[in-house]
């Protein structure tokens, strides 16, 4: 029997903090702000874990272009309605100055009985991420295609770190949110299945006996969607910038389609173990694109100069055949520029260079922020 090809469809999903125009610290939404979010998006939008956070998705769109019209409408919509209560949300996986001993999370029956079972761990997520949905109808498809993707994912990451920043101090890290995420059950790298009935057996292991209520409390770098025909990207901090969110997507769904391309013709991309991928999980969250990834076929890091191009010439036929060529190919450009993260290390170091004020220069940061993110709008 042939599987039919997948229609590879896309959803975006975006968390954004919301900050006070005036001091730029964090602050919560206003149940007005909500309410008159809730009645123009219908169905996009909700609250998040902590008050000061809310979530938009896309509808499913057929291809990128259409995702870049709906990303479009909710990210205006936000920013339309939250000036006009002196706010603004910004698009970055963790606020660089705020405690997140200071925030507190939205009452509501999910997020009380979240705080319940997971104490202080879920307390700290202060982190916003971004989630991408791709069609793949057939179940044992999306396992095989789960396992493969996995070596993608740290690359993904290192694109998108936008977290250097915790609580007033540099970390370091390009994307520090996973420090923060990690600490829940069931997050990092999937684990390996031979086929959706064994992974099923898996999540059923933990809901028969009452320990989770669905897979909806998996949560991690990737994973068979709960409510949708889909596999969804969870590995990814969320994006400054519209058109950085809208490539990394497309990345996303060509790379999905070109390991079906692949399974076609009976080949397939090599399925690592994850102690060797968790190696460049690291260094992507460490270094974000400034360092390379580990070539675990040649044996040797390649540059991401290198891994650019590389990912642009594979997924080359699919970007054609899913009419995102363009948004694949500005990952040149997202290179050249660098992740959030450096951009954000080099507005703090502009600032302290010219003033020598800490505490300013972290707030210049939020505002580099917020006209990133309206500046595709």
């Amino acid at each position: 029997m042939t599987i039919a090809q997948p229609d590879f469809t896309i959803g975006i999903e975006e968390e954004y903090l919301l900050v006070d125009k005036d001091s730029l610290d964090l602050a919560p939404a206003p149940p007005e702000l909500i309410a008159r979010c809730n009645d123009a998006l219908q169905g996009q939008f909700s609250p998040e874990f902590l008050n000061c956070q809310v979530e938009i998705g896309t509808k499913v769109c057929a291809n990128i272009g259409e995702a870049r019209e709906e990303l479009k409408t909710l990210r205006r919509t936000v920013s339309r309605i939250a000036a006009d209560y002196n706010l603004s949300p910004i698009a970055a996986s963790c606020h660089p100055f705020s405690d997140w001993r200071d925030q507190e999370h939205t009452d509501k029956d999910r997020y009380n009985n979240l705080s319940d079972q997971l104490a202080g761990v879920v307390r700290r997520m202060l982190i916003c991420g971004m989630h991408v949905h791709v069609g793949i109808d057939d179940k044992d498809q999306r396992i095989d295609l789960m396992n493969q993707m996995r070596y993608f994912l740290p690359h993904l990451l290192a694109f998108s770190a936008s977290s250097p920043f915790w609580q007033g101090e540099d970390t370091g890290l390009s994307c520090y949110r996973l420090t923060v995420f990690d600490n829940l059950p069931r997050t990092g790298l999937p684990p390996r299945f031979d086929a959706w009935g064994n992974y099923e057996r898996s999540v059923e292991a933990l809901t028969d006996m009452g320990q989770i209520e669905d897979a909806s409390k998996i949560w991690w770098d990737m994973r068979p969607s709960h409510q949708y025909p889909t596999l969804e990207s969870r590995i990814c901090d969320v994006q400054p910038r519209l058109e950085h969110a809208l490539t990394l997507a497309a990345v996303t769904q060509a790379l999905m389609r070109m390991l079906w391309r692949l399974s076609l013709q009976n080949q397939r991309w090599r399925v690592y173990d994850s102690f060797l991928l968790s190696e460049n999980r690291w260094r992507a969250q460490r270094y974000g694109t400034r360092e390379g990834l580990i070539d675990f076929g040649a044996r040797q890091v390649l540059s991401f100069n290198q891994l650019s191009e590389e990912l642009i010439t594979l997924t080359g036929e699919d970007a054609m055949a899913l009419q995102s060529a363009p948004e694949i190919e500005a990952l040149r450009d997202m290179f050249a520029l660098g992740a959030s993260a450096a951009r954000q290390r080099t507005v703090l170091s502009e600032e302290m260079e010219q003033h020598g004020d800490q505490d300013r220069a972290l707030r210049a940061v939020v505002t580099h922020l917020i006209e990133e993110f309206h500046a595709d709008l």
